[in-house]
């Protein structure tokens, strides 16, 4: 466990595409804890952030925007094929959703012992160092393809090339502090309530 930070404990959940970060989180959401999720934010701060915006218009173009909309299918067919053009937007827009994130966080030191922030990139994208335990959600990639395939608009080849621009997952799950199997072998409810109580305990002992 890293070390805790003042006001609440801050906790991460992480996973590749397609493990099941939303299911798990959303368990959390039920209990009463409040959940951010990267993807929303950062789509938030790409359309709000005048900054952002014409740092992201300069290096990928006009067509990065339909008025004042993101356009995202642009933007994606852009970066996962280009693994310097995908680190070059991880840097624009990192900093600015760490940064909303952590905002976030203060305005929920009221509400709740712990927050949560649902991010695929936590450690690629050095936010790790902004939180006090991270939840990481495993499932196999086989059943991760199947699930995106089913879910969204993308091939198979589409799905490698976004679980290639990620941390390896076991990697990942080894560098968490604790990590819940969303496999369709192991209930998750139950890991989910194990864990609500452990983190309580470990909120309680935040000075």
């Amino acid at each position: 466990m890293r070390g805790f930070y003042m006001i609440m404990l801050r906790v991460g959940l992480t996973g590749g595409i397609g493990s099941g970060k939303s299911t798990v989180a959303g368990i959390f959401e039920v209990l009463g804890i409040p959940v951010a999720y990267a993807d929303q934010e950062a789509r938030r701060v790409m359309t709000e952030d005048p900054v952002l915006r014409q740092q992201i218009i300069r290096h990928f173009g006009e067509n990065a925007y339909t008025g004042s909309q993101l356009n995202r299918p642009y933007l994606a067919a852009q970066v996962f094929p280009d693994k310097q053009k995908l680190a070059l937007l991880n840097s624009l827009v990192h900093p600015a959703t760490i940064a909303a994130g952590e905002k976030w966080i203060q305005q929920q030191k009221d509400q709740a012992p712990y927050a949560i922030r649902e991010a695929a990139l936590i450690f690629e994208s050095d936010s790790v160092r902004y939180l006090d335990f991270v939840i990481g959600v495993y499932a196999p990639p086989a059943l991760r393809i199947h699930r995106v395939l089913q879910r969204d608009k993308l091939t198979r080849e589409d799905i490698l090339q976004r679980m290639r621009n990620q941390i390896d997952e076991d990697i990942k799950m080894k560098l968490c502090d604790a990590v819940v199997y969303n496999d369709e072998q192991h209930p998750v409810i139950p890991q989910v309530l194990s864990l609500h109580k452990q983190l309580l305990q470990l909120a309680a002992a935040t000075p």
